[in-house]
Order: C-alpha cells, then structure tokens, then sequence
C-alpha cells in the first residue's frame, strides 16, 4: 500500500474513507481555507498523489515541486484551475467528477432564476428591516416566467438539465451551442439559434459553457445591449465569462433587468459595482452544495486518484495519453 496523498481542503469525509482505507498517510489541509501558492508548493512535495480543488491554482511549478506524484484528482467537474498540458508532459494524470452535479447546479440556476425574476432577496432584505406596510399594488414588481423564453448558453450536461427542468413552465427553450443537440430538441421543441438571436429574444439567459480563451467575457458591453431591457442573465459556469464591469453597468443603467450569479470574474472577488445593486442576486459558489453531490464529488475524486496509485485506469481521467506512457 505505502501510498502517501495530499488533501488539499477537508471533503466529505467518504472520500476520506476511500483514501485512508487505499494509502498509508492521508494529509489534509487543516485549515478551512485556500491554501497559498507557497503551502500549496510545500505540501505537495515527496506526494504520491494529490486531490486538490478547483480553488487551486495547479500549474508547472506545482507539478514539478510535486515530483514523483503520479495523480492531481480535481474536485470539481471544470479544471481551468489546472495546466492539463504541463501535467501531460509530466507524465501526470489529471481527473474531475462529471455528470455528479449536473442536477445539483441546474437546480442552482433555477434559484437563482427565480430569485431575480421575484426579487426574493431584495425583499426579503425589505421585510427584514421593517419597510413592509402591507399589500400594494406596485410592491416589488417582477418578471414573469411562466410561458417566457430561456435562453440556454451551452446545451452540455448542465444547460440541457437546466433546459429539461423548463417544462413545468411551458417556456420557449432556446439554446446557442457549436453542436446539435437533438435530445434537447426533441424533449423540450428546443430551437437551436446564434448567440445574437438568443440574446436579442431570451427572457432568462442562462450560461453553461466551460471557460476557455474563446468564451472569456463571452457576454459583455455589446453583449448586453443586444439583450431585451426586461431580461435577466444567471451564471452558474465560470466567473471571467461575463464581464463583471460592464455587466454592473447594464444592471446599473437599466440596460437589463436582473442578474442572478453564483461565480465571478476574480474569485472569490466580487466587482463593487455589482454589491451595491438591488436588482443582482450574488451567491457564494454553491452550484453543487448539496449534501448529497459534495459527497458523491468526494467519493469520486477520491477514487479516481486510488485507481491510479494501484496502476488502473482513473474512470474520470482527463487526459487519458499519460496511461500509454
């Protein structure tokens, strides 16, 4: 066994389970913080393996302080936080845990949905502070949903969930994607469209594409001008997709109507524009926070990175060349 791993944040402890029961020394950040750079290239050293975060900004250097390690197994389904080609070079596998939290972060996305269209936080914070005088017709007016029109950014696992979950609501679907996707197409009259035109005529624009060079400030200034002056934007993907300034902007000036966001530009930074705005919905990155899916990301990873450390294929392996080495 003689298996020594490095934990790089406290996870359910399943997943600790998995690891202790598979290698000898299971160290864990004792802290319940992002490591720092410098810890982060102290504890690695001498590691078999690693499960690290997506808080976590794994590049060369981390690799090569981290010689002799033949996994890092992300907690999370995204790994822009990793330098997958550096790891590839070096022989190290790289894994994630799809398919666990689609449900878990489309239902996210709904939140959020509904909480800008009915402006739910802002009059809770209303009620809480004693304002409420009793009924009124012109209190805290908000977007329709029902028989509305979604506009799904990115029809992978997430946005066609998201797209699914519609049906209750009687909503045109439609989504912007590079591929077809005839699932969508056929389950929910999903219409396949150019990002413009879903801009130009979506009531809820929801966005699920991974961050890549291409979708950096995907949604920005012209973006926004595009979108109807009563439509609302959710982003459940990644921060830096949007354009936090300009989209602070657009709420500000009443260029859209809403915004309901559970990551950002600069995590876990968030644009001072955007706090001091009724009408944007910020929360904490919680796409997946459920008991249940934190847990089951737990176990995944976790085994993931014991399948590589006994010589077996990882099932979520990223960038499967590293095991024909």
């Amino acid at each position: 066994m003689g298996f020594n791993v490095y934990v790089t944040r406290r996870i359910p402890e399943p997943g600790l389970d998995i690891l202790r029961k598979e290698c000898e020394v299971v160290e864990v950040n004792p802290d319940d913080r992002v490591l720092t750079q410098t810890e982060l290239l102290e504890q690695v050293k001498g590691r078999d393996g690693v499960l690290c975060l997506l808080t976590d900004k794994i590049d060369a250097e981390v690799f090569d302080a981290a010689k002799g390690a033949k996994i890092f197994a992300n907690y999370a389904v995204g790994y822009d936080n990793i330098d997958v080609p550096a790891a590839t070079e070096r022989g190290i596998a790289i894994t994630n845990t799809p398919g666990v939290l689609t449900d878990a972060t489309s239902d996210m996305a709904w939140a959020l949905l509904f909480s800008t269209a009915r402006r739910t936080a802002e009059s809770d914070k209303y009620t809480r502070a004693g304002k409420f005088e009793g009924w009124g017709p012109m209190l805290f007016l908000g977007g329709d949903i029902t028989e509305s029109t979604l506009g799904i950014v990115g029809a992978g696992r997430i946005g066609t969930a998201v797209a699914k979950k519609s049906v209750g609501f009687r909503m045109k679907v439609l989504y912007a994607d590079m591929r077809r996707n005839e699932e969508l197409e056929k389950e929910v009259g999903a219409k396949q469209v150019d990002l413009d035109t879903l801009l130009k005529e979506a009531d809820y624009v929801s966005i699920h594409v991974p961050l890549m060079p291409e979708t950096t400030h995907l949604i920005g200034k012209r973006e926004f001008k595009l979108m109807k002056k009563t439509a609302y934007l959710i982003n459940t993907s990644r921060g830096p997709v949007v354009d936090e300034k300009a989209l602070a902007e657009a709420l500000k000036s009443g260029e859209i109507a809403g915004a309901g966001l559970d990551v950002y530009e600069n995590e876990p930074e968030v644009e001072p524009g955007l706090m001091e705005l009724d009408n944007a919905v910020l929360a904490p990155h919680l796409g997946s926070a459920t008991i249940a899916t934190r847990t089951k990301m737990a176990t995944m990873a976790a085994s993931n990175l014991a399948a590589m450390l006994k010589g077996q294929s990882p099932p979520n392996i990223v960038n499967p060349e590293v095991l024909k080495k």
